[in-house]
């Protein structure tokens, strides 16, 4: 038997957390019974710098659940920092890590057939999402493309899996070696190389509340994912340069011509749809590179991640 730890990072989860942790304890003690995971197991809640009353339910739910830790970070570093924090400190507690959101969308039946896989052998298992039907149509339809997106651009990654994944003590001390900044875990884990496999995750809808990964955040992190891993954007650029380039000559061919038989009319027209198209052609140059020299700014500060300022034991 091993010693099980789930992670999940808590952003303003107050709706959810006592649902959560009961549905999980019932997981809990049925693995436990059919000698899955030991009776040392445990879920472990990052408060990520909540504005409710997460970490009050958290440290609650602590006292009355033997299975219940907390973390609770001095300040909001985001959902991928929160899930490193959570699995770098329960790394020490268990033989193997499994980050599941708050909000239990996940299939929840996933764990004990991973816990399985781990058995098997496998360092690293995977949630693949084969049902996204309790997801809005907007998020299925933008996911699959980024997927399709951050492939084409050489990105090495599952997909279809978000952040439900379990990860044994041996990889996440690989993983610990990472100085990454950027964090984007669905592309950095599969670097690390170790036997993995993936399991059938079927989405539902949550239980209260709303999901507080905005479209702003999910844009933010699908930018960070290619620019964190890929240099393409950036030849990309090269390559629009000379279709420019090849734009620029046509055009002078056709000044020409008729300049020779003498159709040319003075307009501003075409004057202006040239500013315009290099103009924005310069402004997305500058915008592209802008993110890496961003990037590379972040990362050569070597700031912490973040700051734990409570630890429920």
């Amino acid at each position: 038997m091993i010693t099980l730890a789930t992670v999940s990072p808590c952003y303003n989860e107050e709706e959810v957390l006592r649902h959560s942790v009961e549905r999980l304890s019932a997981l809990f003690q049925r693995m436990i019974a059919d000698n899955l995971i030991s009776e040392d197991s445990l879920m472990v809640f990052v408060n990520d710098g909540s504005r409710d009353r997460t970490w009050d339910i958290i440290t609650q739910l602590h006292s009355e659940n033997r299975f219940v830790r907390g973390i609770n970070l001095a300040r909001n570093v985001g959902h991928q920092n929160a899930i490193m924090a959570g699995m770098m400190t329960a790394r020490d507690w268990a033989d193997a890590v499994i980050t599941i959101d708050a909000d239990l969308q996940d299939d929840i039946e996933c764990i004990p057939q991973m816990v399985q896989r781990f058995h098997e052998g496998y360092d690293i298992v995977y949630g693949v999402k084969v049902s996204r039907q309790a997801d809005p149509f907007m998020k299925r339809l933008t996911a699959e493309a980024f997927y399709k997106l951050q492939g084409s651009m050489g990105v090495e990654g599952i997909a279809n899996h978000a952040d439900f994944r379990l990860m044994s003590r041996r990889s996440l001390d690989m993983l610990a070696t990472y100085p990454e900044h950027n964090l984007y875990l669905r592309g950095l884990i599969p670097l690390i190389g170790l036997r993995s496999t993936t399991v059938d995750d079927v989405i539902s809808e949550r239980y209260a509340g709303s999901s507080k990964y905005t479209v702003r955040k999910m844009l933010k992190l699908a930018i960070n994912g290619i620019t964190a891993f890929s240099v393409k954007p950036m030849h990309a650029i090269f390559y629009l340069g000379i279709v420019f380039l090849l734009i620029a000559l046509g055009i002078a061919v056709y000044v020409a011509h008729a300049w020779v038989v003498g159709t040319a009319v003075p307009g501003w027209s075409s004057l202006i749809l040239s500013i315009w198209l290099v103009g924005g052609f310069v402004l997305i140059s500058l915008g592209v590179l802008g993110i890496y020299i961003g990037n590379i700014y972040v990362e050569v500060k070597r700031r912490p991640l973040y700051h734990i300022q409570e630890i429920l034991e």
